[in-house]
């Protein structure tokens, strides 16, 4: 888009643009989100951004009748491969948080002067503004829907000092913390509760039909679905956590128990890159919607989603377990792994939900594991103690800033990994909205009922056309040839 297209957009607050880009005004020094209910400015007096960090970095704070620091992330991020894709997707997990810049800029293979450079022209700004941006955000979170002392939302959002917390917030959102809290006192509430955030979309979702794609898949120990609310456990940087997800009137209902509350941040990423929150359904039906194959399921399940995952690395032992054989085999399998190889949660966090006990085993705890004790054939434990393996030592990279036609190769490398199990992880764990599962079961009988398709037309949604295929066939499983 060009700054005329942008505009237009503006003058008819057009939702679908919402973190695509963001509105300045020169006169009044506040950035807005595009469908913005107030006044549209005059032409020469707006400025636009890409991010919300390049705004703030400008001199611009946020307003307070739109609130632009709560809509939904760019798609952009899902889609591109690059190096500036892959630092985005980082810098909203924590990495800066967690390691500074230069270990995010290591984890790239640039120097941080590069990665500066590259940031800021691409997006308006460099990895330390845009985590800054972060920042704001989840202390902004966690200011209005908790009663955390202000001293401990400082620190568990990243700030260095309390100092620098007050500043920055004021600077953003031309209010103290204490005047944002008082502003926006939530009732009170018992402390299981956890934290109730509302985790906003663009355009239709198909939330009901999400929630039964994960409800279906529920790992017993781990994951549970029940009264259209879907829960499960969380392995998160700084300790577990329990989440719940369920249907709000305009948004997603997400409530978090944090072993830590600095683990916000990568907690929210996480449930939307589960839910496929920041994708733009009308792009995907633009695409797709003309297809005389995918055309009529997607009338019929509008506003279709490709469900990702909180754990590419449970993601990728799950996708070994089930090469063969069906969901609910895999569910019985991997609830056999989580009980014998799983971590219970901790305190404060064992008794919130019966049937939530474990987080799920993590890769160290699977590399050493006894492949003769895992109720599968011998070679399938072979392989998935061959993936834990990679995964624990770093050969295989399936973090949120990695190159994913690299992780598909290292994965394909393995001993009884084939194209099934490392597409399925990088379409649902890499969250790569242009995968098809060509040697899936289900995708090969739709395609077979429907004659020769034209595959690469889809493209690039074929994550959703994989979705959409298995939606024909009326079957809520895959199963893979491994």
């Amino acid at each position: 888009m060009d700054d005329e297209q942008r505009y237009r957009a503006v003058r008819s607050r057009d939702s679908r643009f919402d973190g695509v880009f963001y509105t300045a005004v020169r006169t009044t020094g506040i950035y807005c989100r595009p469908s913005c209910p107030a006044v549209t400015p005059r032409r020469e007096n707006v400025r636009f951004y890409r991010t919300a960090a390049a705004a703030q970095e400008s001199g611009f704070r946020a307003c307070k009748r739109c609130r632009p620091d709560t809509v939904p992330g760019s798609p952009e991020w899902n889609v591109r491969a690059d190096v500036v894709g892959r630092a985005i997707r980082l810098i909203h997990d924590g990495a800066v948080d967690r390691g500074g810049v230069g270990a995010l800029a290591e984890d790239l293979g640039y120097s941080e002067r590069q990665l500066n450079r590259l940031l800021s022209a691409e997006v308006g700004a460099g990895p330390l503004a845009l985590a800054r941006a972060e920042r704001t955000h989840t202390a902004r979170v966690l200011v209005e829907t908790t009663d955390m002392p202000m001293a401990d939302v400082a620190f568990a959002s990243g700030f260095a000092s309390v100092r620098q917390f007050n500043e920055t917030m004021r600077a953003v959102f031309d209010r103290s913390p204490s005047e944002m809290r008082a502003a926006r006192r939530r009732a009170t509430t018992p402390p299981t509760s956890g934290i109730v955030l509302r985790l906003p979309y663009r355009g239709a979702i198909d939330l009901a039909g999400m929630l039964t794609f994960l409800g279906d898949r529920a790992v017993p120990g781990v994951e549970e679905y029940s009264d259209d609310t879907y829960r499960r456990t969380l392995r998160l940087p700084h300790g577990p956590g329990v989440v719940a997800l369920s249907a709000g009137s305009d948004h997603v209902l997400c409530r978090l128990w944090l072993t830590d509350p600095s683990d916000l941040t990568s907690a929210v990423r996480r449930c939307r890159s589960l839910l496929d929150l920041d994708a733009d359904p009308d792009a995907v039906a633009e695409v797709l919607g003309p297809d005389p194959v995918l055309g009529p399921v997607l009338r019929r399940r509008p506003g279709v989603r490709a469900p990702g995952h909180v754990d590419p690395a449970e993601l990728a032992v799950r996708a070994v377990l089930g090469q063969q054989v069906s969901v609910r085999a895999a569910r019985t399998l991997a609830g056999r792994l989580v009980s014998r190889y799983g971590e219970p949660l901790g305190t404060g966090l064992d008794g919130l939900f019966p049937g939530l006990t474990h987080t799920f085993a993590s890769p160290e705890a699977l590399t050493d594991a006894d492949p003769a004790g895992m109720s599968i054939p011998v070679s399938r434990g072979r392989a998935l103690t061959h993936v834990a393996g990679a995964i624990a030592s770093g050969r295989v990279d399936l973090g949120p800033g990695c190159d994913r036609d690299e992780a598909e190769h290292r994965l394909l490398e393995l001993p009884g990994i084939g194209p099934w199990t490392a597409g399925y992880v990088r379409m649902r764990g890499l969250g790569d909205p242009d995968v098809l599962l060509e040697t899936d079961l289900g995708v090969r009988q739709a395609l077979e009922r429907t004659g020769p398709a034209p595959t690469e037309a889809w493209s690039p949604w074929r994550s959703y056309a994989t979705h959409l295929l298995w939606a024909s066939l009326g079957l809520p499983e895959e199963e893979g040839s491994g």
